[in-house]
């Protein structure tokens, strides 16, 4: 299981031109290792996300998604693809306030046709592993922000996916619970032997994951190993 951005190049309509988003961007997330994105408003991180998600197809250079190069396949191909390959955790949960907490969890697998009972037991099993099992009842008006935001961990992670795509998971969080939200982040994808991408901009918990790079103006500048 492995993410690869190979030469990547993104570019939007820009009035008589185009504005250039990402610029021959390289980026390989092994298996079992967390790369941090940072780098300032606008430079080009949620570019990099929605190019590594394949909602957004570049204008050259390849994804690659668990093995899966994703150049030319169909609207239907890549759908497919994201569900059954990519989780992601937005930097709000948007949960569905009329369900519980393990019904947030289990829609993800209803929404990819599988069966209830093992999707129940599966939702169960995630809950517990981000420490959730005594609130899977409850209702997100019931949850702290915390909680809120690992319960949308375990909903991105009901699938299986190779890929897990965290967008500015500690943004609306204290520096504590922060910490214990990245803390998991890690853990699960060691456990899982996942390949996962997390943009922030808080640098205090850099320290945590295994390489950081920078975004700047569309460029990615690579670093070195976090705790080195």
């Amino acid at each position: 299981m492995s993410l690869e951005l190979n030469d990547v190049t993104l570019t939007y309509p820009d009035g008589a031109g185009r504005l250039t988003a990402l610029d021959r961007v390289g980026l390989r997330v092994p298996a079992g290792t967390v790369t941090a994105v940072i780098g300032p408003s606008g430079s080009g991180k949620s570019s990099l996300l929605a190019v590594a998600a394949a909602l957004v197809t570049p204008d050259s250079g390849t994804v690659v998604i668990n093995g899966t190069d994703t150049t030319g396949m169909s609207r239907g191909a890549l759908t497919a693809l994201r569900r059954d390959t990519v989780g992601m955790v937005f930097q709000q949960p948007h949960l569905l306030p009329s369900l519980t907490a393990v019904e947030q969890v289990q829609l993800m697998a209803h929404l990819a046709g599988r069966g209830v009972r093992r999707a129940r037991s599966r939702a169960l099993e995630l809950l517990a592993a981000v420490g959730l099992s005594d609130v899977a009842g409850r209702r997100p008006h019931q949850l702290s922000g915390g909680q809120r935001q690992r319960l949308n961990i375990a909903r991105a992670l009901m699938n299986d996916p190779a890929v897990l795509l965290v967008d500015e998971p500690t943004s609306a969080l204290d520096h504590e619970r922060g910490a214990a939200v990245l803390e998991l982040l890690v853990a699960l994808t060691r456990q899982g032997a996942r390949s996962t991408v997390l943009v922030t901009h808080d640098r205090s918990h850099l320290a945590a994951v295994d390489r950081v790079v920078e975004v700047r103006d569309g460029r990615l500048t690579a670093g070195a190993a976090a705790g080195a």
